[in-house]
């Protein structure tokens, strides 16, 4: 039965100078996934700063939770052994790591739930901060990932970026779609077609194109409805589909 002594000695004073130091760490790590992440965010990738944030902050925390684990559990190493708990952690991370992957889904250019997943690790690796009782560096690590996918959309928005595009074009049978013409038209209304993203799909002499296109400046460029009524005036397209290539 654990006495007010051994409750209290996860709240002395080296033990919050350790969680002040874990959290300086998840503070710095998700800094520099903010940063990495724009670069993402900035080119139309479906990983954006949110994903980055989460990863590498969760990443820092099983990492320099390592570096005290005399701390663990308070110090009251009558509870376990770091041995055995940092087996436990290792098994636990790669559990979360299929659950992830599951909710993880692609079609076409489009993925969805990279952030979702990205936050159920972070959620996981708060777990094993609350179960080694480092309770502060838990809450500061829930209430970072919590701004993160609150308000870091918001930072995304506001700064500068290019917005990517997801175009599939199903032409009139006989018709032979040039990719000049499509970079011109994208050209007009400021896009331009990603290199290598260009797919040609030929059926019943019906040419299929998929390519994603992204937009010069996200303030300029012409808003996806806007667009989807323009290609419906286009010589030679059948049906088309558009959706934005993020998650």
């Amino acid at each position: 039965m654990p006495t007010f002594d051994t409750l209290a000695s996860f709240w002395t004073l080296p033990m919050i100078k350790t969680n002040v130091l874990v959290f300086l760490n998840l503070l710095g790590a998700l800094l520099l996934g903010l940063l990495v992440g724009y670069e993402r965010a900035y080119h139309g990738r479906a990983a954006g700063m949110r994903t980055y944030g989460l990863v590498c902050m969760a990443s820092a925390a099983l990492t320099v939770i390592g570096g005290y684990s005399s701390s663990w559990f308070g110090g009251n190493f009558l509870l376990g052994t770091a041995t055995d708990t940092s087996r436990v952690i290792q098994g636990i991370v790669t559990g979360i790591g299929f659950l992830c992957a599951g909710v993880i889904m692609r079609e076409g250019f489009n993925i969805s739930g990279l952030t979702t997943a990205a936050s159920l690790w972070s959620a996981s690796v708060i777990g094993i901060l609350v179960g080694v009782g480092f309770y502060g560096a838990a809450m500061a690590l829930a209430g970072l990932s919590a701004f993160s996918m609150m308000w870091i959309s918001r930072l995304e928005t506001w700064l500068p970026s290019r917005q990517a595009v997801a175009i599939t074009l199903c032409f009139k049978p006989g018709f032979k779609p040039s990719e000049a013409a499509l970079q011109q038209m994208a050209s007009k209304r400021g896009y331009d077609i990603a290199s290598g993203t260009i797919s040609i799909e030929c059926r019943d002499d019906i040419l299929e194109w998929s390519f994603v296109a992204v937009a010069r400046n996200r303030q300029r460029m012409v808003p996806i409805a806007e667009l989807a009524n323009e290609i419906t005036r286009f010589d030679g397209v059948n049906n088309f589909q558009l959706n934005y290539a993020r998650n």
